[in-house]
């Protein structure tokens, strides 16, 4: 069956579109089409507390053309989810309802620890050692989620308010960051080693850029060292030299500090970037839903 995820991020909209099908007690996922558009909701809602009438229009075209592709590509069932920009917008709830009438299509507020327990829906970890923990970091434009578990049990999953998005606009606070290397300090006391799992557009792209094969870590120090290049070059260095899109040469930078800052506070000395994010989890989750038999 064809399942779609729709994933409405402070800095990006995004449409995963999969196959999903059953093989030997288990299913496998095949992308048919992944699609984002960068709407880049936050830079109103941090800064204003709402989302003003372009944005909304742009959101209200994206969802237009998303319904239309499901339609084609005959997706039989959709997860549509929106995380931290719409969590803080005051007028959020008043675009969703508009959206269920002008698109069809309905979408989910998720809360910041719902947004980090669909990542962990994903099943990354299953299929690395049993002797290690693992914290799974998440960088969006609004948020930053953190989900830990050692030996197969989750142990903890935390939402914080650093985003790139909130850091390119100088939001976020000094306290901010020291309450969230406190939390990470004291919730992974006793926990030796860790591996970081890093999902998200930007460590992805990270990824990419090293040219490491699929399944191969990146080491702290790599990613160090791709931060101190990136930041002392201007935007259009970046996206000439790394051949990166503007809305994604912005935001690496304050991303590749989010995932430093973790991994070293964390004591991780690498990470695992498994190329996948909110929407593979979504789609995961509505199989699971619609094929409870199967879980």
């Amino acid at each position: 069956m064809n399942l779609a995820a729709i994933d409405i991020g402070s800095n990006a909209a995004r449409l995963l579109i999969s196959q999903a099908t059953p093989y030997e007690g288990g299913v496998d996922f095949t992308k048919l089409s992944l699609l984002r558009i960068p709407l880049r909701l936050g830079m109103d809602v941090f800064t204003q507390g709402r989302i003003g009438p372009e944005k909304e229009q742009l959101l209200t075209d994206t969802l237009r053309c998303y319904a239309l592709l499901m339609k084609i590509y005959q997706v039989e069932a959709l997860a549509a989810c929106a995380t931290s920009a719409m969590r803080d917008a005051a007028n959020g709830t008043e675009i969703i309802e508009k959206l269920k009438t002008t698109t069809g299509i309905e979408l989910r507020i998720l809360s910041g620890e719902e947004e980090a327990d669909v990542l962990f829906q994903t099943h990354i970890a299953e299929n690395r050692s049993l002797n290690k923990s693992y914290l799974y970091i998440d960088v969006g434009g609004g948020s930053t989620e953190l989900s830990f578990f050692s030996k197969n049990e989750l142990v903890f999953k935390q939402s914080f308010n650093i985003g790139t998005i909130r850091l390119l606009q100088g939001l976020v606070s000094l306290n901010d960051w020291e309450q969230m290397k406190a939390f990470v300090k004291d919730q992974l006391k006793g926990y030796e080693p860790v591996e970081a799992i890093g999902t998200g557009g930007n460590i992805n792209k990270v990824f990419s850029l090293s040219k490491r094969k699929e399944g191969k870590t990146l080491s702290l120090e790599l990613l160090r060292d791709y931060h101190k290049e990136l930041n002392a070059a201007s935007l259009s260095e970046r996206m000439h030299r790394y051949q990166l899109r503007a809305d994604r040469a912005d935001v690496i930078v304050p991303a590749l500090q989010v995932y430093i800052s973790v991994m070293r506070w964390a004591g991780a000395d690498e990470i695992f970037v498994p190329k996948i994010g909110l929407a593979d989890g979504l789609v995961r989750m509505l199989y699971q839903e619609l094929n409870p038999e199967k879980r």
